[in-house]
This record gives structure tokens, C-alpha cells and sequence, in this order.
């Protein structure tokens, strides 16, 4: 069966650009070229003048990254399952 895609257009910053996606990923992106968008504006308004947009596009894609890394550092269930295996050996010992 063909995978379900759409051919959509995302504005990010002064470019649009078009993708293939599929349909369900569709919101994603669009919620994607938002964030990119309001991140590279957010920064360009703050160093306008004073640095060229090459760099503006890389403080951002720290930026965006920066959250990414922190927000999968908050969902990361490594440490709970350690415990869990730990508490569960011991009570197994027990019994």
C-alpha cells in the first residue's frame, strides 16, 4: 500500500519551503517551521545589524536544539527502570 503523503509549503524566516510529508506527520512540521520561524525572528530582532544571518541561524538551531536536549533529558525512564530492577531483585531475594 503507498504511504498517505501531502505536498505542503512551510514558511520558515524570509524562505518557504516545500516538502513531501506524510499526512500525519503533517502538524510536526508545521509546528516545526513555527518554531524555527519565531527562533530565527527572535534573534535576528535582538542582533539585527550586528551579525550576519548565517550566525543568527546557528545560535538558533542551538537554541532550538538546547530545548530538545533538555526536554529528552527530562523524559529519559533509564534511571526509574534501574530502580525498579534494583527493588525488584531485592524483594524476590526476600521472598
Amino acid at each position: 500500500m503507498a504511504e498517505d503523503k501531502l505536498h505542503i509549503k512551510l514558511h520558515v524566516y524570509d524562505m518557504d519551503i516545500s516538502v513531501n510529508v506524510l499526512r500525519e506527520d503533517e502538524i510536526y512540521y508545521r509546528r516545526a517551521a513555527k518554531l524555527i520561524d519565531e527562533t530565527v525572528n527572535t534573534y535576528a530582532k535582538v542582533f539585527k545589524n550586528r551579525k550576519e544571518i548565517k550566525e543568527i541561524l546557528y545560535m538558533s538551531l542551538i537554541d532550538i536544539t538546547l530545548r530538545l536536549e533538555k526536554e529528552s533529558s527530562r523524559n529519559d525512564t533509564a534511571p526509574f527502570s534501574d530502580i525498579l530492577g534494583t527493588l525488584t531483585k531485592e524483594i524476590e531475594d526476600v521472598l
